[in-house]
């Protein structure tokens, strides 16, 4: 396989796509394209402990208030993929960027990008700032110290 550096702040993960989520020519239906984003996203999240349930435990939810996809090649049955998710900004809202490669040659298969915000579950009201429960998860994040350290 080949190898992709990953940009800081970032995770990789492997899917191989099936059957169930291809059209008829065999290349992936254009909607799964966000379910893979989300797979890799929730990875990220994971990575500094700030995912679905700890979001609503702190008291917030973030949905995705936009969603960008750019399909570069079409991906077929049964190819094996890499999606990198780069967590890109987080101080007012979490944008996350996607780019999905060929987990074989490593070719550029498409890219994208995800924006969330938060609100708060009580109030229903949108944060202007993201709140206190995600800026601490990422200043005790390793990988966020190392590359806060890196600019």
């Amino acid at each position: 396989m080949s190898e992709i550096t990953l940009p800081p702040l970032s995770v990789a993960i492997e899917i191989e796509i099936p059957f169930h989520d291809v059209d008829t020519m065999h290349i992936v239906w254009h909607g799964h394209y966000l379910k893979y984003f989300e797979i890799a996203r929730c990875k990220l999240l994971d990575e500094f402990g700030y995912n679905y349930p700890q979001m609503q435990d702190s008291g917030y939810m973030w949905p995705v208030i936009d969603a960008h996809v750019r399909y570069i090649h079409g991906i077929v049955f049964t190819q094996k993929i890499r999606v990198v998710a780069s967590l890109v900004e987080w101080e007012n809202r979490l944008k996350i960027h996607y780019v999905v490669y060929d987990a074989t040659s490593g070719k550029r298969m498409t890219k994208g990008h995800t924006i969330q915000v938060a609100v708060h579950i009580d109030t229903r009201e949108l944060c202007l700032v993201s709140p206190e429960a995600l800026t601490q998860k990422l200043q005790a994040w390793p990988a966020f110290q190392a590359a806060l350290l890196k600019d």
